[in-house]
């Protein structure tokens, strides 16, 4: 019998379920034949319909007797178990397809349809080839009139792809939930609309709070504009960016992040949510920093260790290549440490290591590099040295501090230290090499005597001594009046008169004979006895010029150079002033020469000094016009007088050349600016009549007169002042 014809010959609804009447056909001999016929075949035609519905039905649709065994199937349900042919499974029980753990409840379902209920339940089957499917099955009883038997009507979708989507949800939403990575849901206007509880513990902000809220709330400040600017870039031109941030907690409190955020797009393209995932990774920064630290830094004295040192001087090497400026390497050994440990003990010889590492500090640049590689052994870098001054300086000193007592505790100790120097390029082209030299230079410095330097090369050890006795030599020559002031006329262009003078320096050393000022000069500057040495000039220039006003032309100037450590120093510029009170000289007698570089430093110091010059009457000329940085904004900012053209443009002037076309470019510009100009480093009459052309003021150099002592001075100056 089919599925069909079961269900026709069952065709009324019972009480408790579908109710189908008796099939007994009384035919009544007055029937007229043709209607049974025509009965006969309207009931054949709505069951090919039915049977045709039922084929074509994409659910299982199944009828199972009182014992819960298999009666009838349609199509879709021999497929749905992967079965070809109906009468292989005709009278089996159907609960041996049902999943061990769902079979219980089937049965109930079953049992319960069969007291005449109708029911409902979702489980899993395995198919006859073993594929595991999640079902919905819905059953009716089916009650038969005459012998009051129950089957069961049932249709079975399969629901596993439903459950697929539901189970991923319900995953999603675990994770949602329970992630320790917090989550942020904006929508298209990047409004807060939803957040986990993770959000909710990284930042102390409860979703009420922040429901609608732009996530700027979280903004730590610690980020600039152009940070968000490319951000949002990023997130414009692909949905997506990633990368860390500091935002800040609830509290007030910063934290570090990774944060990643991406868009959701509807079908049209447009934005439909932003969701940002980020988890708080501030600890872990503060970890990979101590294990960074821990493996760069020595822990004692927090100064670089071996490794670090390395890595840097790798670098400073392949910078120093590049600038084709030397590097120095200084190796350092303390004397007697040693001792200290065996008699103040180890945490007194720690206690002296960390003083010696920041006095070390103390007397090298910021550029520089101080490293303890050893117990009592450090490595100094002196990267791109314009001058090889420096690195006797920086030895002299370290060597001086290391001499003076170390306070530990109760206790003081004494140490002093061995230096050894090598250079990049002239000792060594790479790191390994340089420290090696250092250390055999530093070994010599030992068995010399120890508290001293040794250069690795001869002749670097030559010029260091030199420089070296110089420098001792320029501390005594003062006091020995070994120094004595030239003078060189500076002249108005056009009237050929002495106006002013350049006030120089000379040393006559009692066994080298004249040294020129650019052998100790630097000297002088490195070592600060400039400052001592500059008040001498200043007064011995004062004084000469006085004399000369008084006598010859009260309005004769003096230009005194002073450097830029003398207006660092700034001890001198009232002490200056005061002289000039003391002695009864005018401010207007003296002219002060700077150069172009002091004008980079933006200090309130020099502009302060510069501004009490203005006011007393004391003008400044700015030397060598156009070889350093001319910046032309300095020249208002610090109100110059007179702008020195350098020797070397004067000294090649020519009808139509650069030099002549920078001279008048010079002239020009200082003019305007309501400067008068000096050129320097005049020799010919042709060059004079050039700049008189150009409309330069006044002039300087040895067609007048080369530098000259005082009273050769005054015998030029008598002639000037006569003619």
């Amino acid at each position: 019998m089919s599925i069909v014809q079961t269900i026709f010959d069952k065709s009324c609804e019972g009480r408790k379920g579908i109710r189908l009447p008796a099939s007994d056909v009384h035919q009544s001999e007055t029937l007229d034949s043709s209607l049974l016929r025509q009965s006969k075949a309207k009931l054949k035609a709505s069951q090919s319909k039915l049977q045709l519905m039922l084929d074509t039905e994409a659910d299982c649709v199944k009828i199972l007797d009182d014992e819960g065994c298999l009666v009838q199937m349609n199509p879709a349900g021999l497929k749905m178990i992967d079965v070809k042919d109906l009468s292989t499974i005709i009278g089996k029980k159907v609960d041996e397809l049902v999943t061990e753990e769902y079979r219980q409840a089937f049965d109930e379902m079953t049992a319960r349809v069969l007291k005449g209920e109708k029911c409902t339940l979702e489980y899993q089957i395995k198919s006859l080839s073993s594929n595991t499917l999640w079902v919905d099955t819905h059953a009716v009883p089916l009650i038969d009139e005459e012998t009051k038997r129950v089957s069961v009507l049932a249709v079975t979708r399969d629901i596993s792809e439903r459950k697929k989507i539901e189970e991923t949800q319900k995953i999603a939403d675990l994770v949602y939930q329970n992630s320790s990575e917090a989550m942020m849901v904006l929508d298209s206007n990047n409004l807060i609309v939803s957040i986990n509880p993770a959000f909710s513990k990284i930042t102390g902000y409860e979703f009420y709070e922040v429901k609608g809220e732009n996530p700027h709330i979280l903004s730590s400040g610690l980020q600039d504009r152009h940070f968000y600017q490319e951000m949002w870039q990023s997130i414009l031109d692909t949905g997506h960016w990633q990368g860390e941030i500091w935002n800040q907690h609830k509290d007030g409190s910063h934290y570090a992040e990774w944060l990643t955020i991406n868009t959701i797009l509807t079908n049209d393209g447009k934005v439909f949510r932003r969701v940002a995932l980020f988890s708080d990774i501030t600890e872990s920064k503060k970890a990979t920093e101590r294990i960074w630290e821990q493996a760069n830094y020595d822990s004692l004295t927090q100064l670089p260790n071996r490794t670090m040192f390395l890595d840097r001087l790798d670098l400073d090497i392949k910078v120093a290549l590049r600038s084709e400026k030397p590097l120095a390497v200084i190796f350092l050994d303390l004397d007697h440490f040693k001792e200290v440990n065996d008699t103040l003990g180890h945490d007194k010889g720690d206690e002296l290591l960390c003083e010696a590492a920041k006095r070390i500090t103390f007397y090298v640049r910021e550029s520089d590099t101080v490293a303890r590689v050893g117990g009592d052994e450090f490595i100094i870098i002196l990267p791109e040295l314009d001058n090889t001054y420096i690195i006797d300086r920086v030895a002299q000193d370290i060597i001086h501090t290391l001499s003076q007592p170390f306070n530990l505790s109760e206790n003081q100790a004494y140490v002093s230290a061995s230096l050894g120097i090598a250079l990049y390029p002239n000792d060594a082209n790479n790191a390994e090499d340089l420290i090696k030299h250092a250390d055999q230079a530093m070994y010599l410095s030992k068995e010399q005597g120890r508290s001293r330097y040794c250069y690795f090369t001869q002749s670097m050890q030559d010029q260091a001594q030199f420089r070296m006795f110089l420098i001792n030599d320029i501390r005594s020559a003062l006091a020995a009046e070994q120094y004595e002031l030239y003078y060189q006329p500076i002249v108005d262009l056009i009237t050929g008169d002495i106006v002013k003078a350049e006030a120089l320096i000379r040393w006559h050393h009692p066994t080298r004979g004249m040294v020129s000022p650019v052998e100790f000069i630097p000297l002088a500057e490195e070592s600060g006895l400039i400052i001592e040495i500059g008040d001498w000039v200043f007064k011995q220039a004062a004084l000469q010029v006085k004399s000369w006003r008084d006598t010859y032309n009260k309005n004769l100037q003096v230009s005194i150079n002073k450097s830029p450590v003398q207006f660092r120093a700034a001890t001198n510029c009232d002490d200056w002033l005061n002289y000039l009170n003391e002695i009864g000289l005018s401010g207007k007698a003296i002219v002060i020469e700077i150069t172009e570089g002091l004008l980079m430093d933006n200090s309130e110091n020099i502009s302060d000094q510069l501004l009490q010059y203005r006011d007393a009457g004391v003008q400044v000329s700015l030397d060598d016009f156009g070889t350093g940085y001319s910046a032309l904004s300095y020249l208002n900012k610090f109100d110059i007088d007179f702008l020195k053209i350098d020797q070397s443009f004067t000294r090649n002037l020519a009808p139509g050349s650069n030099d002549m076309a920078l001279s008048e470019a010079i002239i020009l510009m200082a003019h305007t600016l309501g400067l008068e100009v000096i050129a320097e480093g005049i020799e010919t009459e042709q060059q004079q009549q050039l700049l008189i052309g150009a409309g330069c003021n006044y002039g300087q150099g040895y067609l007048f007169s080369k530098p000259i002592p005082a009273d050769q001075f005054e015998s030029i100056l008598i002639t000037s002042t006569k003619g």
